[in-house]
């Protein structure tokens, strides 16, 4: 599927087919391809969803990168991958990105498969500088001269691992560029002809080789010495933001403006010449060139489809949704509770707490990206006597597993955990989709996990947890619920199943709202099967487990997440325990990635939908009878 891009509008940009073509143009015509840039993403993202005010930001930074560097041979490395739309444009897909986050298309962030320009397959935030510091100790050691880059943003450099890394590359002091992207701190006074001169200064060899002399020459005068060095980070501190990066040991070059595009080539071509750990302070506008993105960066991070005269639609209406559900839970409990904190790592918006963070902002922290410190946290806190509640996507709680077992389960404290977008995410790929916390989580002691199917169901999930006194997760999909919500105090029985249709022959034990889709094609087939609400993961419910497989010839668990370690594997475990004879088949998430596409389509793909479940309960039947009649 591509769609050839027209000369007339794009005279520029039409003929960039690769990094080798953009080198072609002289200098003076890089800005005026940025807008040609900046028109046709702002187009085509449109017109497909996508991330969006972050590829706006960085599309000078992404045109000069590559002007400059000779990628793929330097090696470029983008933290996230939300504002690597450009960098996809400019390396041979853009007459393919209408297919970004669809089944078949482009990935929606970095992807190594897709393109040799992609050293890197992202997703996760905070990464890219401990991998850039692994490639320079690499081409070091292959005695190659590879130019390594990291593009980072000032939200990615709030991870605690960047900081590692930082740590490690200045003391190694191997060959490496970083650009902090900065477009959320206000750096605009420090943005202009002064900074532009100094950081032009600062990344000129001459300057660089006038230090390294200076050092030589003083090393044996060392009273001198110290007094000169103490003498030039007072007074570059004095006038620069860098003093922080410079301790850690890099050369720090900044802030200049990131859409400034001939500045930005003229310092990265000085940068280029220079070696060790170095850093390039750049200060761009999320959303930049589209009005609507740049007053509201944060609606247009990740958009639906939308007219570009319009906008997104922004206004805070009803939609049933999990996330939704959960902040009014939070609202709710906090009212009742002067003890109840809420906790984020940076997903206010996305994870339904912005009315929360309103009301009672003393009682909310957003950590940052930092899931292994909001947890650490929320031990502190409950161990202090108050009542924490994290909210934290479930593929982004994997990079907090050490928390999970030594911070919450072995103190043994009581602190929620909600897992949003639990299940699959759908058009983010791979590296979002929530499909591994049923299997790590079920494994550790002291904890529960709860897999609500309605949004009514959440929320008394939600009161046990908040009143179990251990650590309790919940875990619940992205998207809406069935609406028999209500306020309520009211809890549910932990450890306990429920039966949802009686029957015979074939039991389907289901866990979250994929139970409902399955109930649906029960009742249109016609046929006298049982279908589970299992709700818990952990405990599960072993007697109705056993009542169960007493009762029917086999057993169908589905649950969105992966088979291997997942909650089905304990339902074979429990019938073995009890010497019974039932067999029974585990329906999820193959052992495989699964890349991006809507929720439908992948569950069709899987076979977890309603539909194809019934039939494979039913072939595995006739398997099962087979075998009794061949005995």
């Amino acid at each position: 599927m591509t769609n050839q891009m027209s000369n007339e509008q794009y005279p520029l940009l039409s003929k960039i087919d690769s990094p080798q073509d953009l080198k072609k143009l002289p200098v003076s015509k890089l800005t005026p391809l940025a807008a040609e840039l900046r028109d046709f993403l702002i187009s085509t993202v449109s017109k497909t969803s996508g991330h969006f005010a972050s590829g706006l930001g960085a599309v000078e930074l992404t045109i000069a990168l590559h002007y400059v560097f000779d990628t793929p041979y330097d090696q470029l490395i983008w933290d996230v991958g939300h504002q690597a739309y450009p960098h996809k444009i400019l390396t041979g897909r853009r007459d393919r990105l209408q297919t970004i986050r669809q089944k078949d298309g482009l990935h929606p962030f970095l992807w190594r498969s897709e393109s040799e320009y992609d050293v890197f397959s992202t997703g996760h935030a905070s990464t890219s500088i401990s991998e850039a510091l692994g490639l320079a100790i690499a081409n070091r050691m292959l005695k190659n001269n590879k130019k390594v880059v990291a593009v980072i943003g000032d939200g990615a450099l709030t991870g605690g691992v960047a900081f590692e890394a930082l740590n490690h590359a200045g003391d190694l002091n191997e060959d490496i560029l970083i650009i902090l992207n900065d477009n959320e701190m206000s750096i605009s006074e420090s943005v202009g002809s002064l900074s532009k001169h100094l950081a032009m200064w600062l990344s000129s060899p001459s300057y660089n080789n006038i230090l390294k002399k200076g050092r030589k020459t003083l090393s044996s005068l060392p009273k001198i010495k110290e007094f000169a060095i103490r003498t030039h980070e007072h007074l570059k501190g004095m006038m620069l933001p860098g003093t922080l990066f410079e301790e850690f040991g890099f050369n720090y070059v900044g802030p200049i403006d990131g859409h400034d595009i001939e500045t930005l080539v003229a310092v990265l071509q000085n940068l280029k010449q220079i070696k060790g750990p170095r850093i390039l302070h750049i200060g761009t506008t999320k959303g930049k060139g589209y009005q609507p993105a740049e007053e509201n960066p944060t609606a247009y991070h990740g958009v639906p489809k939308f007219e570009v005269p319009v906008g997104v639609e922004t206004s805070e209406k009803k939609r049933n949704t999990f996330d939704e559900n959960f902040g009014n839970w939070l609202m709710y409990a906090a009212e009742h509770n002067e003890k109840v904190l809420g906790i984020t790592p940076a997903m206010c918006s996305g994870s339904g707490m912005v009315p929360f963070s309103r009301k009672y902002s003393s009682r909310y922290f957003d950590v940052a990206i930092a899931e292994q410190h909001a947890l650490l946290l929320s031990s502190g806190l409950a161990v202090g006597g108050m009542l924490p509640v994290v909210c934290v996507y479930s593929t982004f709680l994997q990079r907090a597993y050490d928390q999970i077992i030594h911070d919450l389960a072995i103190q043994d404290v009581p602190v929620v955990v909600a897992i949003d977008r639990a299940g699959v995410v759908g058009p983010d790929g791979p590296t979002h989709q929530g499909v591994f916390d049923i299997s790590f989580i079920r494994s550790v002691p002291n904890m529960i996990l709860m897999t609500p199917s309605s949004l009514g169901m959440q929320w008394k999930m939600l009161n046990t947890a908040l009143s179990y006194g251990h650590p309790a997760a919940v875990r619940y999909p992205r998207g809406k619920g069935i609406t028999d919500n209500e306020i309520t105090d009211a809890t549910v029985e932990i450890g306990k199943g429920c039966v949802l249709k009686e029957g015979k022959d074939i039991c389907f034990i289901v866990w979250g709202p994929l139970v409902h889709d399955v109930l649906r094609s029960v009742n249109d087939s016609g046929k006298e099967y049982s279908v589970v609400d299992m709700r818990f993961v952990k405990p599960m419910d072993e007697d109705l487990i056993v009542r169960m497989a007493g009762s029917h010839r086999v057993i169908v668990t589905l649950e969105d997440g992966v088979v291997q370690g997942g909650a089905g594997e304990e339902v074979s475990r429990i019938i073995s325990k009890h010497y019974l004879i039932c067999p029974v088949l585990n329906v999820g998430i193959p052992d495989e990635f699964i890349d991006q596409a809507s929720p439908a389509e992948i569950y069709e793909q899987c076979g977890m939908d309603g539909d194809s479940v019934i039939k494979k309960g039913e072939d595995f039947l006739k398997g099962y009878e087979k075998v009794l009649n061949r005995s």
